[in-house]
Parts: structure tokens; sequence; C-alpha cells
């Protein structure tokens, strides 16, 4: 019988003697999107409308290792 993936997940992360740096260092080998939406109104009338977006990645995942 196959354990489910989150009892694998909590037993990886419990024996893992991992820091901020290692997850810091994944993080951006791998890259993360970061959105978020912005609406200001008055009396219930949207009146700006903001969509904000960051990609979070290492230079070199962008751009590959030969590129300037």
């Amino acid at each position: 019988m196959k354990r489910p993936v989150h009892d694998e997940a909590r037993e990886l992360l419990a024996e893992a003697d991992s820091s901020l740096l290692d997850l810091v260092d994944n993080l951006l080998n791998q890259g993360v999107v970061v959105s978020g939406d912005l609406v200001l109104g008055l009396a219930g009338v949207d009146l700006i409308y903001v969509r904000l977006s960051a990609l979070l990645c290492a230079s070199d995942r962008l751009f590959g290792k030969g590129a300037r």
C-alpha cells in the first residue's frame, strides 16, 4: 500500500537540516512567480485597478549560461 504524498513530505521536512539560505537557493534555481491585484474604490465604485506580477529566478535560468 502506498503512503499518501503529504506523509512523505512531512517525513522529508522533519529530517531535513535546511536553512533559509537553502530555501532561497532552491527558489531561485526553480523560479517563483508572485502576482497580486490591487483595487482602489470609493463608495462602491472601482477607480483604480493595478495588477502586479514578478518573476524571481536566477539570471542564468532566464537567459541561459552562455548569454550576456
